[in-house]
């Protein structure tokens, strides 16, 4: 396999904790393999995870709202991050994170499931990265397809207390792709990122020894995997298969596929639960 690079992404306030060992597991994995790593830990790096005022400074000083019309009128988070992007003046910490993301060839998301989503902090990682002009927006590529981040693999690794048969099909949770949708959708297919078929533990709160090691194996092959196994097949949405009003044209899909699944091409594999 040739080398690659690869930014890591771990959400979880304990060191101690299985996320914090499969996000370390991972990057040693990955090392091991050749690949260069670079690692975001969000609770080490006290991660400002809210989106205001205080993230364009030169657009919104102290008394903004006060100004003329435009961005010094109010905040418009779209506009104002659009307008630091371009011209350069995000806050360093987001400039770092966007030069990480440009700068890896995948991506991998280490998270414990909160209530059906990604931590807070994570979720703030998310709103204040990326940006409109960076990630989304009028001056970059349409969104589901080659978006501006495309070329890019990410893996979603994440964490259930519960066990693994209520995420799936008939389990009372949903299935995990379904739960974990708008991140592998709405955030990574979104932007152009492909990603693959979540790696998710269940039973996360009472693992014994043994049971760890198996998942350390598990996740290890999906590692293996990051640059060739097949990614989530999403429709793109300037393949042919949505309308103006980007409405999945009628008679695409499968017999008898409903809700979420009509975005997947057909022959898509279903996504479980380690």
């Amino acid at each position: 396999m040739n080398a690659k690079k690869v930014l890591v992404i771990s959400a979880h306030p304990d060191p101690r904790s299985l996320n914090a060992a499969l996000a370390d597991f991972a990057v040693g994995h990955l090392r091991a393999a050749g690949h260069e790593v670079r690692v975001s830990d969000l609770y080490a790096m006290k991660w400002k995870a809210t989106v205001d005022a205080d993230d364009y400074p030169d657009d919104y000083p102290e008394g903004h709202g006060d100004g003329d019309a435009g961005l010094t009128s109010r905040l418009h988070v779209m506009a104002a991050s659009q307008e630091a992007t371009l011209a350069g003046r995000l806050t360093p910490d987001v400039a770092a994170e966007q030069e990480n993301v440009r700068w890896a060839d995948a991506v991998v998301f280490q998270f414990p499931l909160w209530w059906f989503s990604a931590p807070a902090i994570l979720k703030g990682w998310i709103d204040r990265v990326f940006t409109a002009g960076f990630a989304y927006g009028p001056a970059v590529p349409p969104p589901y397809s080659e978006g501006v981040l495309a070329g890019r693999r990410a893996l979603v690794s994440v964490t259930a207390g519960a066990r693994q048969t209520s995420f799936s099909d008939r389990g009372i949770h949903g299935e995990i792709g379904d739960v974990l949708y708008p991140i592998q959708h709405g955030l990574l297919w979104f932007t152009g990122i492909a990603p693959l078929a979540p790696f998710a533990v269940g039973g996360a709160d009472k693992m014994s020894e043994e049971q760890f090691v198996a998942v350390r194996e598990a996740y290890a092959a999906r590692l293996d995997g990051l640059f060739t196994d097949e990614t989530v097949p999403f429709r793109t949405l300037v393949g042919g298969d949505y309308d103006h009003d980007m409405r999945l044209l009628p008679g695409v899909e499968e017999p008898g596929v409903t809700g979420l699944g009509l975005h997947r091409r057909p022959g898509r594999v279903r996504e479980r639960l380690t």
